[in-house]
């Protein structure tokens, strides 16, 4: 069962409140039905940040996790055209035309010139 989720404020508050409160982490925790993982998960992250500096935080590493995808995805479409460029065209040293040429499929006419420069 997925547990609750608790926003960048309610994180800080209930930090704040473990560190200015007599009761001990297990305490805090137990009554806020948080796991003591979250709690240490959370101090390690947002530590004695301010609240301001918190969603600074997040929203940095939001941008940056946006960033990571489009670099991924550009790395990727300039692969896959990679890949076709090289099934379409051979290489010049081993085209058939005799002119070092890239053919690909009908693009020459029964003449050898290309299909718009050929005669009617």
């Amino acid at each position: 069962m997925k547990g609750k989720r608790y926003t960048t404020e309610a994180k800080i508050r209930i930090l704040r409140e473990a560190q200015s409160s007599d009761q001990t982490i297990q305490d805090v925790c137990r009554e806020r039905q948080i796991s003591e993982q979250s709690f240490h998960r959370w101090k390690r992250e947002l530590g004695m940040l301010e609240l301001n500096q918190a969603k600074q935080l997040k929203a940095l590493q939001r941008e940056n996790t946006r960033l990571k995808r489009m670099l991924a995805d550009e790395m990727l479409g300039k692969e896959l055209l990679k890949e076709v460029l090289e099934k379409k065209c051979k290489p010049r040293t081993q085209a058939t035309d005799g002119r070092g040429a890239c053919i690909r499929g009908s693009m020459y006419g029964t003449s050898g010139l290309p299909v718009f420069w050929a005669e009617s």
